[in-house]
């Protein structure tokens, strides 16, 4: 196990990000064909910014990225993205000024996870919070046909949640990349094609 972990981390090394779960995202990229140029994301839990700067790279110069995270990176983006120090749970003017000036996004995803505290209960928990507050986050401002990505800790709840966001969306599905590691819960909600208004309450 602990030379399955040490490839991806390397890997990152070698290839300059700043954290392995970027291959998470390449790998769903691969297998959904994700971005395109030009596109607009909006990448919610982003620090150390791994998943901003793959999405920077996939939309390119003509594209746009804007990271939020209660923490700032240390990475050095490109031109296209505005990174911003916010709390999804209270949303200051400024955090609504930059979403509105990015929207519609082409791709709304969220790589957040709790504190994690020990007990599986309240991380699942607080993880499902997270991701209900980023499914907000997009039933606001995501394109007609757009993405929503959200990475989630495996429990009761997330089924249920899963079947909620069905009738928002041409395709729901769970992805579980290879380069999680095995002994993580985590797993990431995968809505292809939203439909604006066709469903946006969230699971209970």
């Amino acid at each position: 196990m602990k030379e399955y972990r040490d490839y991806y981390f390397k890997k990152a090394k070698q290839d300059k990000y700043p954290a392995r779960s970027v291959y998470k995202l390449q790998e769903m990229d691969k297998a959904h064909k994700l971005f395109r140029p030009g596109q607009h994301v909006l990448d919610l839990g982003a620090c150390p910014g791994s998943w901003t700067l793959y999405a920077a790279q996939q939309v390119g110069p003509q594209g746009q990225v804007l990271g939020i995270d209660l923490n700032m990176p240390d990475t050095v983006f490109p031109a296209q993205v505005t990174f911003l120090q916010e709390d999804i749970f209270a949303r200051s003017p400024r955090f609504v000024d930059a979403v509105q000036a990015g929207a519609p996004f082409d791709l709304v995803i969220s790589d957040m996870a709790p504190k994690t505290t020990g007990s599986v209960f309240t991380d699942q928990a607080r993880s499902m919070n997270l991701v209900e507050a980023a499914y907000e986050v997009a039933a606001e401002w995501l394109k007609a046909g757009g993405v929503f990505i959200a990475k989630v800790f495996e429990g009761p709840d997330v089924r249920p949640f899963v079947h909620s966001l069905r009738p928002a969306f041409v395709k729901v599905s769970m992805f579980k990349p290879k380069s999680s590691r095995a002994e993580s819960k985590e797993i990431f909600i995968l809505g292809l094609g939203f439909v604006p208004g066709a469903a946006t309450t969230v699971h209970p």
